[in-house]
């Protein structure tokens, strides 16, 4: 049986309220560190009580992991809409989207990726959450591996090996490292270089 239209309504209200929330607290963490996140704070920002929030999403730990989740579902869609012509092109679509991903949601991947909140781990269940892009992008390896792109080899070390050059190129674009070097440039020289690391000798062009 569908929701009814009250229902629909309502629950697009928990969502984005659920958004409102974690983009404030994601802000504050970015701007004024960690010991800004408190429940007092975030609550002052959005406008609400702090019951509002523990109802929301728990309290303070329920929202670190909110946080997490988000930047990671954002990722996830980023990386399963790419899409190419060809096995190397989805290929290289996935990289484009992981580096678009991260610079449009520069607080959720300091989050992910540098655990800037004292003490929190996620939660078994969220980990594994956070591990569906790479999944995403072992599909693709398996594709040029079996169009003969890539030479044959275990899809997961080379997408581990991928995914560890783009993250490493994007980590040091967001700190402001990449210096007088074009950061765009620099990703796309950086992928095609390991990728050509593990291309097949009949088509390496």
């Amino acid at each position: 049986m569908s929701r009814t239209p009250y229902a629909r309504v309502r629950q697009a209200g928990r969502e984005a309220l659920r958004r409102l929330i974690l983009d404030t607290a994601s802000r504050l963490l970015e701007t004024e560190g960690p010991q800004a996140l408190t429940m007092r704070r975030i609550a002052g920002e959005v406008g609400c009580s702090t019951t509002v929030l523990y109802t929301a999403l728990g309290g303070k730990t329920g929202i670190a992991e909110a946080l997490w989740r988000e930047g990671f579902d954002r990722l996830n869609s980023a990386v399963a809409n790419a899409g190419g012509d060809g096995p190397l092109q989805r290929l290289a679509a996935v990289g484009r989207a992981y580096r678009a991903s991260a610079l449009a949601n520069r607080s959720y991947y300091a989050i992910m990726f540098q655990r800037p909140i004292p003490g929190f781990q996620p939660s078994a269940e969220a980990y594994r959450e956070s591990l569906k892009p790479l999944t995403f992008l072992v599909e693709a390896v398996k594709a040029c591996i079996v169009a003969g792109v890539f030479r044959p080899g275990d899809p997961h070390h080379i997408a581990s090996v991928l995914w560890a050059a783009v993250h490493g190129a994007v980590s040091l674009e967001l700190a402001g490292y990449e210096g007088a070097v074009d950061a765009e440039a620099t990703f796309a020289d950086l992928s095609a270089a390991t990728a050509a690391w593990f291309g097949s000798p009949t088509a390496r062009d």
